[in-house]
């Protein structure tokens, strides 16, 4: 059974060559990556409301009574989906029940990969696997979220929101598929350019803060060793810090990998001893400033901060 995602599509970064109509108001995303490619498939038609802003992450994260009447308003959600913003959930049904919810990680044909079990990942490579959007024999839950990271599968939610997009405002679906190719075009130079970048860096190992970076490895052929924590809301007590500090000894593992949204000095207590070298990989582009280039901007500093800090022990 094909499954289609509710979709919204960042604007796009490139003008359409289709004259825009009248703007289309009401469109809201989630999160920074979703609300980056939304705006590159929006273009001149409109500019989309951000609900995570900052260095603020999805985990845990609490509506304000501002982002609720955006939501009340709405015509167009984006996000990816439950099992990212539980905080999402509840306003869908009941603040933007009007709204036309477009569930990201639904899309048909998306790449999507069980989660991996655990903090150090070395024992678990048999079960890593791709699977598609239609396959049925999944509950909720059964997929790690993170899927934005793996570029293939921002093609596939461009594809989505150009569709939705060109759905709610029939007026400016010229201008959506114009803006849609033209950041499928930015894509695939992305992936190339993703390559390129990390060919000094595979081979090497690492271990992260927490484990969102399976589609960026699966795509580009790096692989963490392991991460500090499975789920950001859950921080490793005194023994579960041990064994990490243990398991990079025997992993050799080259760096470990902080993120903005989190404590650093938990880092800094996991590093002592180890001879690792320490770099900051930003999975939301907490830093970065939002509209059609941030997602762009956001796997290039990924892949440079893999390459920066792994290629420095050879």
């Amino acid at each position: 059974m094909f499954r289609f995602a509710r979709i919204v599509m960042p604007a796009a970064f490139l003008a359409a060559t289709a004259t825009a109509a009248n703007a289309l108001d009401g469109v809201v995303a989630s999160i920074k990556p979703v609300h980056s490619l939304v705006a590159a498939v929006m273009g001149d038609t409109g500019t989309p409301a951000l609900l995570v802003q900052g260095a603020a992450s999805p985990h845990g994260f609490t509506l304000k009574p501002s982002q609720a009447g955006e939501l009340e308003q709405a015509r167009l959600v984006f996000w990816i989906g439950h099992e990212l913003e539980p905080f999402l959930e509840k306003p869908m049904e009941t603040i933007a029940a009007q709204a036309q919810s477009v569930e990201l990680i639904e899309a048909e044909g998306l790449i999507r990969l069980a989660p991996r079990e655990g903090g150090m990942f070395e024992a678990h490579d048999d079960h890593d696997g791709d699977h598609g959007a239609d396959e049925d024999d999944h509950g909720h839950g059964a997929f790690d979220p993170h899927v934005w990271l793996d570029p293939e599968n921002a093609r596939i939610f461009v594809r989505e929101i150009e569709r939705a997009l060109s759905a709610a405002d029939p007026a400016n679906a010229a201008a959506y598929r114009a803006n849609g190719e033209a950041t499928m075009a930015r894509l695939d130079v992305l992936s190339q350019d993703v390559r390129t970048t990390l060919a000094s860096a595979k081979g090497s190992g690492f271990v992260v803060f927490h484990d969102a970076y399976h589609y960026f490895e699966n795509r580009f052929e790096v692989r963490a060793s392991g991460s500090i924590t499975v789920s950001p809301e859950v921080m490793p007590g005194a023994a579960r810090i041990a064994e990490i500090r243990a398991s990079m000894k025997q992993l050799g593992a080259a760096c470990v990998f902080a993120e903005p949204q989190f404590e650093p000095k938990l880092i800094d207590v996991i590093m002592e001893g180890t001879g690792a070298r320490t770099g900051a990989l930003d999975p939301l582009g907490a830093q970065l400033d939002d509209g059609p280039d941030l997602y762009f901007n956001l796997i290039r500093n990924m892949a440079s901060a893999m390459r920066d800090c792994l290629a420095a022990g050879n």
